[in-house]
């Protein structure tokens, strides 16, 4: 007999609003993925003769993005200040400072 199909996301539910099935559940659609939807997800056939399933690794890859972008400061002679740089990504990009063009 031809087998129910159902999905799952290993560890945690699939993504909610931005799910669809689409080939009688044989392909599962996930809309305006995030860095979240990364994960492994396993899909199970199942008919009135036993069950197989096949697990799939899903890597959300980010260009590099501010978590807090640096702001401009304007200080006077002895005065102290901080300049805050917080960006992250999928590889997880390396922050690097510059005075004038030189690295610091």
């Amino acid at each position: 007999p031809t087998p129910v199909i159902r999905w799952i996301k290993e560890g945690g539910e699939l993504p909610a609003n931005r799910t669809f099935f689409e080939n009688f559940k044989k392909t599962l659609k996930i809309i305006d993925v995030s860095e979240a939807d990364s994960g492994n997800y396993k899909c199970i056939a199942r008919n009135t003769l036993g069950s197989t399933h096949h697990v799939i690794s899903v890597t959300v890859k980010a260009a590099p993005y501010w978590i807090t972008a640096p702001r401009n400061l304007v200080l006077s002679p002895g005065e102290d200040g901080m300049l805050i740089c917080r960006a992250n990504g999928n590889p997880k990009p390396h922050i690097s400072w510059l005075s004038n063009g030189v690295p610091i």
